[in-house]
């Protein structure tokens, strides 16, 4: 209290101050609340708007330069914290951006017997322009397109695809959580499996390049924390830590997309890569934000493409709308067979070890659940 005081102090019209005090905690909130790893929904969801605080939060700090009297060291305390937390949130969201290094390394050339471009579609399964969307698959040819949220409608009218498309994985549902896989190129040893919840599909499958090279491709899309489905992330960490733990036991070249349910820079998504292995081609190349389709000022990258350090990116895209609340999101990668790449992400300690299991603790997951032919 007579902290508070302290800074209430001065010529400040007092009320002016105590407006601008209130929000400069609300907003100090808001920036630190994401460190807590409480997995409730109205934690967890602050992950997801980082830009956006990161956007008022330097309104914030315009307004008290402007309108507070900047002799006073009460308006000084204000503006640093303001700008503490301003340079926190910088910290999450700037790798995402072209002031960063990259991830991963640009193809020189893109060997077409070596590429693959990836498709990864949310339909929103009530939406009904089916010909926005085959018009997307037209315009960006991918060798491999995922359709999440797809139900039986949806599969009915896909159909007309199949001609080019020969190749498929077809797992419609009406909860919003139906997967369909269309691809040019032979699958293998494939597999739709429901890692922790009972109504919550993944697909898992061996792609056979033009070369002849294989990689394996995990297609996800994990139930997010929200108040009208799951209630906290747990669900959604367990399933990607196996995921992560199973590709980083693999001597394959592989492959995770989907709709995650996570930001790109979020703590979990992070500890996904740092268990994987994984590299992210967005990182110093942009966000790519993929949601919300419909409010360009409330987006954030749901949508997500990680590899091994076996590829290089030769494109990636955020194409447009089709009447979905998420944009698709193209990526084309390039095998880069016999070369060593020395692509480096994020690196796991103990300390994410140890959050890792907990976090399949908590689902009460274990590694001898999970299917011996992902394994």
């Amino acid at each position: 209290m007579e902290c508070c005081l302290a800074l209430m102090s001065g010529n400040h019209p007092m009320h002016i101050f105590q407006i601008f005090l209130i929000l400069t905690l609300l907003f100090m909130a808001l920036t630190l609340m994401p460190f807590w790893r409480h997995e409730a929904w109205w934690v967890r969801g602050l992950d997801f708007p980082r830009m956006q605080i990161f956007l008022l939060g330097l309104l914030l700090f315009l307004l008290e330069l402007i309108v507070l009297d900047l002799s006073q060291p009460a308006t000084w305390g204000l503006l640093t914290v303001i700008l503490t937390c301003l340079i926190i949130l910088a910290w999450w969201i700037i790798p995402y951006t072209r002031l960063y290094p990259t991830e991963v390394q640009s193809a020189g050339s893109a060997d077409p017997r070596n590429s693959i471009g990836i498709l990864t579609a949310n339909v929103l399964t009530p939406n009904r322009n089916v010909d926005g969307l085959i018009d997307i698959v037209q315009e960006s040819r991918p060798d491999v397109f995922v359709t999440l949220e797809s139900d039986g409608w949806w599969q009915s009218k896909l159909n007309v695809l199949e001609s080019e498309y020969r190749y498929t994985i077809k797992y419609p549902l009406d909860n919003l959580y139906g997967m369909h896989v269309y691809s040019k190129l032979p699958l293998s040893d494939s597999h739709i499996e429901f890692l922790v919840e009972d109504d919550v599909p993944s697909i898992h499958t061996t792609i056979s390049l033009p070369s002849g090279n294989k990689i394996r491709i995990h297609f996800l899309h994990p139930a997010p924390p929200s108040p009208k489905e799951n209630g906290g992330s747990s669900e959604r960490d367990a399933e990607l830590v196996i995921v992560a733990g199973i590709v980083a036991e693999s001597e394959l070249p592989e492959i995770v997309a989907g709709d995650l349910n996570d930001v790109a820079w979020s703590a979990t998504t992070r500890l996904f890569k740092k268990i994987s292995g994984m590299l992210d081609p967005r990182v110093g190349r942009g966000m790519y934000n993929t949601y919300h389709a419909d409010y360009w000022f409330m987006r954030w990258p749901l949508d997500h493409l990680f590899h091994s350090d076996h590829f290089t990116l030769s494109r990636i895209q955020r194409m447009g709308r089709f009447g979905s609340d998420h944009f698709p999101l193209f990526t084309k990668l390039v095998y880069a067979v016999g070369h060593e790449l020395n692509q480096e992400g994020l690196e796991a300690d103990a300390a994410d070890h140890s959050w890792a299991e907990k976090k399949l603790e908590t689902e009460e997951v274990d590694k001898s659940d999970i299917p011996r032919v992902l394994q």
